[in-house]
């Protein structure tokens, strides 16, 4: 990974090369604030300790988050003002950018629908989870008018029915794209029929996380849309 994940730096650095579509993992503090972060806990990327959850934005927003990162074997990002935005934050930063967002805890759903609403991003924003009930919820609280991306269930039943002919369709209504990796625990995901049976229903297909040249190449001629990558310097390279 070329920078501190999720940070200001990252997104300004992203930016800079030329992308114009970030992935990013969403939580909430323990006031409600809805930030850019993956982990349960601040103890892998940040100079904090604790529960993200249980944490106020105020501390969040204070601590070092490229503290962490290392790259060739030394932390380069150290005192350098990587920081956790609040989702918001980069939505205003880069009004022409499109985001794929992770729901990573529940209580997210909520604020992240009125945030969609209020800064008029259902065109913008493409939402996802690893749980199918948080990601129900939020198809829920949004009438299905915001674009999602699958989830396991419904990742599931694509693959079963592309390799059952794929005559029928297993995507919800609001579903825009399939997000899946390569392979999961050895089996492998990524086929062409996979990504046939998507194309066939108007789905998109996003593959995660691929950050070697080679690997980019292999997926773009199989038909993928896109990958979702810890190096756009390389991924920019394929366009």
């Amino acid at each position: 990974m070329l920078w501190p994940e999720n940070t200001s730096f990252a997104f300004d650095q992203a930016a800079a090369l030329g992308v114009e579509l970030f992935e990013t993992d969403l939580r909430v503090t323990a006031d409600g604030a809805l930030i850019c972060f993956h982990d349960a806990t601040l103890d892998r990327t940040t100079n904090g300790q604790g529960l993200t959850a249980k944490s106020m934005l105020a501390e969040v927003a204070a601590l070092d988050a490229g503290y962490r990162h290392r790259y060739e074997d030394r932390f380069p990002f150290r005192s350098q003002g990587c920081a956790v935005p609040t989702f918001e934050a980069v939505v205003e930063r880069f009004p022409q950018a499109g985001f794929i967002v992770d729901l990573k805890a529940d209580g997210t759903e909520e604020p992240l629908a009125r945030l969609i609403e209020v800064r008029q991003l259902q065109q913008r924003a493409i939402v996802g989870s690893f749980s199918d009930q948080r990601l129900g919820r939020f198809r829920e609280l949004t009438r299905g008018m915001v674009p999602t991306s699958t989830a396991p269930n419904e990742t599931m039943r694509a693959i079963v029915a592309s390799r059952s002919g794929g005559r029928w369709n297993p995507f919800s209504p609001s579903t825009v794209a399939m997000q899946v990796p390569v392979s999961w625990y050895g089996v492998p995901v990524m086929t062409r029929r996979l990504v046939e049976l998507a194309h066939r229903w108007d789905r998109l297909v996003h593959v995660w996380t691929i950050n070697e040249t080679r690997e980019m190449e292999r997926l773009f001629e199989l038909g993928v849309d896109a990958v979702i990558t810890d190096r756009p310097d390389l991924a920019i390279s394929q366009l």
